[in-house]
């Protein structure tokens, strides 16, 4: 493979704001180039998932710390799936108990710690597609090619409230714009890890584009730096 050394695996990043579609744009990208693929916002339900399974106690932050540096967990971009110890967890990662459980583990500076490492274990040939919030940061800031994926906020209320209309929920505009704005603004001023570009990122705005717009503008940008 070209543009690569013999020491590390090609990484390509895609952060950006909730509903931007990086979830989405990283796992067919992922697909479409046959790399491994991290999607770095489900590991602290998997941690919580694991510790449930475990018997652990998720305000033990040691022990806790110990399993999210073990963690065996595989996403399937093929077939949709997550996997953690080879049970297909997909459907119970998204539930709100698995949710609060995860914000519980987030909690543990120790757990961060660890879970930056295991990230960075998910770098193996012959690449790695990693979605999140600081891939191109904080775990991979020497990733072969940055993307931070954007939208409008109104763009991004839309495509949230029709997630919502097509599971049957009640969701009202005004009221998802809101919570859109407000995540933002408390994203890029936190303390760590603020949700900002890498210096070195390529911009992609999908507020007007398809998804499949989107992966060629991707993999336009990974050609011209080698990567295919």
């Amino acid at each position: 493979m070209a543009g690569n050394n013999s020491k590390k695996a090609p990484v390509l990043t895609i952060d950006g704001p909730s509903g931007a579609g990086k979830g989405t744009l990283s796992q067919l990208m992922a697909s479409r180039l046959q790399w491994h693929f991290l999607d770095s916002g489900a590991l602290y339900r998997l941690t919580a998932l694991s510790a449930h399974n475990h018997g652990i106690d998720l305000d033990a932050a040691e022990d806790v710390a110990t399993l999210a540096e073990h963690l065996d967990i595989y996403f399937d971009v093929n077939r949709g799936r997550v996997l953690l110890e080879g049970d297909d967890v997909t459907q119970v990662l998204r539930t709100e108990e698995t949710g609060a459980s995860a914000s519980r583990v987030a909690a543990h500076t120790e757990v961060r710690k660890a879970l930056l490492e295991r990230q960075r274990a998910f770098r193996t040939a012959p690449g790695l597609v990693a979605d999140g919030r600081d891939m191109g940061t904080v775990v991979f800031p020497d990733a072969d090619l940055k993307i931070f994926l954007t939208a409008s906020a109104n763009e991004r209320a839309k495509r949230r409230l029709a997630q919502l209309q097509e599971s049957g929920s009640d969701a009202d505009f005004e009221s998802i714009l809101a919570d859109v704005q407000s995540r933002d603004e408390r994203d890029r001023n936190r303390a760590e890890s603020p949700l900002l570009p890498a210096d070195d990122a390529e911009t992609i705005d999908s507020t007007h584009l398809t998804i499949e717009e989107v992966l060629d503008a991707i993999q336009e940008k990974a050609r011209a730096r080698g990567l295919l």
